[in-house]
C-alpha cells in the first residue's frame, strides 16, 4: 500500500466517523439550490476530508461537492483531489446503508487513485491505476481502523449474457434503449459508487447511467474500475474525463456514460 493510498484511506475513514455518529441521531435534512438533499453529515465529513487532505499533500487542490456548492472552487491544473463526504444522501437519508465516502486523485483530466468508503456496511475499495484494485473491511472505523479481509479485486470475462447493475434512485428511458443491444441476464441495483465497486469486484459486467452526475459522484469509482481492469466512456466510446468547466452547464458536471468491463 502506497503512502498516498494510506493517506486517502485515513481520510474517508475520519470522514466515516462523523457520517456515523450522525446517522445515528435525528438528524435534518436540507435541499441545496439543485434541489439535491444536504445533511450535516455531509457537510462535516467534508471539512474533515479536507483538513486530511491539506495535511497530507497541501500542494493539490481539492474539489469537494459541498464548497462548489458554497461558491469555493480553487483553481486547477493537472492534479487535484475530487471529494465526494456523501454519496448517497438520500440513502443516508432513507436509512438503507448504501451511502460512499468517495476520494480521489485526478492527473491528466483522468482519475489515478480511488478510495470508496461504505461506513455502515464497513466495505472499503481501493484502486490505482497501474498497481491494482483490492478491498478490505473496517467494520466499524469509530472503533478500529484495522483493515481486516484485504482481497485483490478485478472484473470478470463478460460473456453473452450481460449482468447490469443500475440506480436505487434514478432510472431512465434512454438506459433501456441503451440496453436494448445486450443481452442482458440479472438487472441489480444498489446506490451511490457501490455501482462501480461491483463491477471492479466481478459481480457485474455493465452499468450505464444516462442521467445527471457530476464528477465527484463518479471519480473515486472510476478509478478503482479502471484499475481493475473496466474503463468509464462517453456515449461515442471516448474517455470520460474530468476537470470539465463546460459554458451553460455546472462546473464538473458529467455527460452521460458508460462504465464497463469489457
Amino acid at each position: 500500500m502506497t503512502d498516498l493510498q494510506k493517506g486517502l484511506i485515513e481520510a474517508a475513514l475520519l470522514g466515516a466517523e462523523v457520517i456515523l455518529d450522525i446517522y445515528d441521531s435525528d438528524f435534518d435534512v436540507e435541499v441545496k439550490g439543485d434541489a439535491s438533499p444536504v445533511t450535516k453529515a455531509d457537510q462535516e465529513a467534508e471539512a474533515i476530508i479536507i483538513k486530511k487532505l491539506k495535511e497530507l499533500a497541501p500542494e493539490i487542490p481539492i474539489i469537494a461537492e459541498e464548497s462548489v456548492a458554497a461558491g469555493i472552487i480553487p483553481a486547477i491544473d493537472q492534479t487535484f483531489f475530487l471529494v465526494d463526504p456523501l454519496d448517497g444522501t438520500k440513502e443516508f437519508v432513507n436509512r438503507n446503508g448504501e451511502f460512499t465516502v468517495n476520494i480521489a486523485l485526478i492527473r491528466n483530466n483522468v482519475p489515478v487513485l480511488g478510495v470508496i468508503f461504505t461506513p455502515v456496511k464497513g466495505w472499503l475499495f481501493v484502486g490505482e491505476v497501474g498497481k491494482g484494485a483490492w478491498r478490505a473491511d473496517v467494520p466499524d472505523p469509530r472503533n478500529s481502523r484495522e483493515l481486516e479481509k484485504r482481497t485483490a479485486i478485478s472484473v470478470r470475462e463478460a460473456g453473452a449474457v450481460l449482468d447490469v447493475i443500475g440506480s436505487r434512485s434514478h432510472h431512465s428511458p434512454e438506459a433501456d434503449a441503451y440496453l436494448a443491444a445486450y443481452q442482458v441476464g440479472a438487472h441489480k441495483s444498489i446506490g451511490s459508487s457501490l455501482k462501480f465497486c461491483l463491477l471492479a469486484a466481478g459481480d457485474a459486467d455493465l452499468y450505464p447511467r444516462f442521467g445527471r452526475t457530476m464528477e465527484w459522484d463518479t471519480a473515486a469509482g472510476d478509478a478503482i474500475l479502471s484499475a481493475a481492469g473496466g474503463t468509464v466512456v462517453t456515449q461515442d466510446g471516448s474517455r470520460l474525463l474530468y476537470g470539465k468547466v463546460i459554458q451553460d452547464d455546472a462546473p464538473f458536471a458529467n455527460p452521460f456514460f458508460i462504465a464497463k468491463t469489457f
